[in-house]
């Protein structure tokens, strides 16, 4: 039987998908096996908001680079860092909307990988990204596999991770 979809690992203390970090967004993020495309729903409260009910760009930037990041991540089977990210936003993002966003990659090579993502929420396109990451080091990956969760829910991705890593 096909995998079609695995939650994707997290860590302690990360901004965004940290479970032990009272002031992450909590996002969990999914990465479909064979094409690599990861997702991840979110919706905003008001202590995301900018203006008054509308969600702060830096939020909105933030939920873009967490998906762009796993999609290159998981297209090498290493972790990455980011270059370089840009943002178009197309639609203001509200307070309660349910947003689902999305990436997949574009290019990947062995030092540079690009990827593109969209927040959608109600149909409406809130804003897309393109991100460009590089892979880290064979220490730096090592270390940072170390750092991911034990969860039931993310093993197979995780393992998947530490397999490739040796």
């Amino acid at each position: 039987m096909a995998m079609s979809s695995l939650q994707l690992p997290r860590t302690r203390g990360c901004l965004v998908c940290g479970q032990d970090n009272p002031i992450a967004l909590k996002l969990v993020s999914f990465v479909e096996v064979e094409s690599g495309v990861v997702s991840a729903r979110f919706t905003p409260d008001e202590r995301y908001i900018g203006f008054t009910g509308v969600i702060h760009g830096g939020v909105l930037a933030t939920l873009l680079d967490e998906v762009m990041v796993w999609c290159a991540t998981w297209s090498g089977k290493r972790f990455c860092l980011a270059a370089e990210l840009g943002v178009r936003y197309r639609s203001p993002g509200r307070v309660e909307m349910n947003m689902t966003i999305e990436s997949t990659i574009q290019i990947a090579r062995s030092r540079l990988i690009t990827t593109t993502g969209t927040i959608i929420a109600d149909g409406v396109l809130i804003a897309e990204g393109t991100g460009k990451y590089i892979p880290l080091s064979d220490v730096e990956n090592a270390a940072m596999i170390a750092t991911l969760v034990d969860d039931p829910q993310s093993e197979t991705a995780a393992r998947l991770l530490r397999d490739v890593a040796g």
